[in-house]
């Protein structure tokens, strides 16, 4: 593979820390890399020094003559005053940008639905960046480099953007450089991944997921990693493993080591008794939406009798297109907005939190230390059933010793999202609502709040565009789709996908009714008695053929297990071609479980 750019001795320091130290690495054709690590490790500064965006302090940065190089930093540098299309071609004509399709794939999957004379100052932050993203991806480079591209982007626009990426360039040629905290994007594009961390980069083949089981592995046999991240890294592994199946499809992905690594990790929530507990907390009534409508005078009503009961414990995704009113919905189940007409019940002892997405909540208080502002909440919190210090709680979410003497106006935006959300939890609500909580927060914070989300006993109702978030802490996901209904989505985010793509239409909407969860009911002519009849046969064959390939599959993994500590590697090589087939045998059976459940209605 061909060099394109790189580092030579490079070292980067502000004031007195040292951000980067006598680091040398390199970009080659057909690398997609993604850089996780820490905020304020530097991951930024890497990807400017590597761009040619500012000098380091020692070393050198390299590149290849002919490499043309964009950049995509974390603010968008649009002129403010142009119109939408002179943003992004200039002063190109219709037919001249038109005729290249790259450049009509990049305006139709970022742009489509951006008024193209609009000023660029009146665009959402949203369509900012799909107008900044399109305007350098119509261009002819040899490396893209994204610095968080994924903000602000809605569900549907990731998913593009990462298709977009996969395709763009043959398999061996060019690079791709990317910092992200979408762990479901970097799982989805890169090849590899660069820890940044204390000053120098650890690199990994593969995305995400392969990251996460090779970091295991390294902090198992070097024992350098203290016992609480190494827990923490085996949950989130075990997640992974038996989470979605084509994440561990993958070949980068070597299941025998997973399965060893896991295999005495528990389930990362123990659904039944969280469920047990949140009931006893909360009790059978917890929040209703019925036949609720919202109009805010505009002619056309944001909802349009929705209907949304919330069960004890229940955790619910939501989706939906910029402007259906995701925000707007927590706002009604956290009693700050009154419903036009329908009917809001509260259970008794309810007690609701929202994170916000702005976390204004701070303002008031920017002059306290952040361990003063933990101190006036609550000094103990119950969390898994254990009680630990609200100092813990903190070290826990990232606050270090030192770090708990900052004011919080000197916090950054994450910071300042761990804070709140701290205290809401100190606070001990029984439905907690989170509006994007991923802004601003590394991979290794998102993951160590999804480990104490994991033993919190309550309602929890999230809204976010991180697909990996919503399929790690939500049990179902329902979508807004901008026509005033909820739709219950039994396929999880894919199926949302393929309903905005257009495969199954947006026609079929409707409301849950009963206090199990979230599944709506088609408000259109539903299936026949006759389809339901075939549906139910199909459910109960499936059910069959699932439990036959659950019981082989559980045979395969001991029979596995057995083969490795014998070093019989050839038969560990043999089952797992088996384990294989069967594993995407009951993919297959799941998907038509899916579709025979949602014709039932289930």
């Amino acid at each position: 593979m061909a060099h394109l750019l790189g580092a030579e001795n490079v070292s980067m320091s502000f004031g007195t820390r040292t951000v980067l130290d006598s680091l040398s690495l390199g970009l080659e054709d057909g690398d997609r890399i993604g850089m996780v690590g820490r905020n304020g490790d530097g991951k930024s500064t890497l990807m400017r020094l590597l761009a040619g965006r500012m000098g380091p302090d020692e070393g050198r940065v390299t590149k290849r003559g002919d490499v043309r190089v964009a950049y995509l930093d974390q603010t968008d540098v649009l002129d403010g005053a142009l119109s939408v299309g002179e943003a992004i071609v200039g002063e190109a004509a219709d037919h001249e940008w038109a005729s290249n399709p790259l450049v009509r794939e990049v305006m139709g999957g970022l742009v489509g639905e951006v008024d193209w004379h609009a000023e660029v100052n009146s665009l959402s932050g949203g369509q900012k960046r799909r107008v900044a993203l399109a305007k350098l991806l119509i261009g002819d480079h040899e490396v893209i480099m994204l610095d968080e591209p994924t903000n602000h982007l809605d569900v549907e626009g990731v998913a593009w953007l990462a298709k977009h990426l996969k395709n763009r360039w043959r398999a061996n040629s060019n690079g791709l450089l990317v910092v992200t905290h979408d762990r479901w994007f970097l799982d989805e594009i890169c090849t590899r991944t660069w820890e940044v961390h204390d000053g120098t980069v650890d690199p990994f083949d593969g995305g995400y997921a392969a990251y996460v089981l090779a970091r295991a592995e390294r902090d198992k046999t070097a024992a350098v990693v203290e016992n609480k991240r190494q827990q923490l890294v085996k949950k989130e592994l075990a997640w992974l493993r038996r989470g979605a199946p084509a994440r561990t499809a993958k070949p980068k992905f070597r299941i025998e080591a997973a399965n060893t690594l896991i295999a005495d990790v528990p389930a990362a929530r123990d659904t039944v008794e969280l469920n047990k507990m949140a009931t006893a907390r909360l009790g059978k009534d917890v929040l209703d939406l019925e036949n609720v409508s919202l109009d805010f005078g505009t002619g056309k009503p944001l909802f349009n009798n929705i209907t949304l009961r919330l069960a004890p414990g229940e955790r619910l995704g939501i989706v939906g297109v910029n402007g259906a009113g995701k925000s707007t919905l927590l706002q009604l189940l956290n009693g700050q907005i009154e419903p036009t007409s329908g009917v809001i019940k509260r259970g008794k002892t309810v007690k609701t939190a929202i994170l916000t997405q702005e976390v204004k909540e701070l303002d008031e208080i920017k002059d306290m230390r952040l361990i003063e502002v933990i101190k006036a909440e609550r000094m103990s919190f119950e969390v898994g059933g254990k009680e630990v210090s609200a100092g813990q709680l903190a070290e826990q979410l990232g606050f270090g010793t030192d770090k708990q003497w900052t004011t919080v106006k000197e916090l950054s935006g994450g910071e300042r999202r761990r804070l709140q959300l701290l205290r809401l939890l100190i606070g001990e609500p029984n439905v907690l609502m989170l509006d994007e909580p991923t802004n601003d927060l590394d991979t290794d914070t998102l993951a160590a709040i999804e480990d104490m989300l994991d033993g919190w006993p309550g309602t929890l109702v999230v809204v976010s565009h991180d697909r990996y978030l919503l399929e790690r802490v939500t049990d179902h996901q329902l979508a807004l789709l901008g026509d005033g209904k909820l739709r219950g989505l039994p396929g999880g985010v894919d199926q949302y996908l393929e309903l905005r793509a257009g495969v199954h239409g947006t026609g079929n909407t409707g409301a849950p009714t009963d206090k199990t969860g979230p599944a709506a009911t088609p408000e259109a002519a539903g299936p026949t008695e006759a389809e339901k009849r075939e549906a139910r046969k199909e459910l109960n064959r499936v059910e069959r053929q699932m439990g036959k390939l659950e019981t082989l599959i559980k045979k395969l993994h001991t029979e596995m297990a057995v083969a490795s500590e014998a070093m019989k590697f050839d038969q560990v090589a043999t089952l797992n071609a088996t384990l294989q087939g069967a594993q995407s045998e009951k993919d297959e059976l799941e998907m038509a479980w899916l579709e025979a459940a949602e014709t039932l209605g289930e």
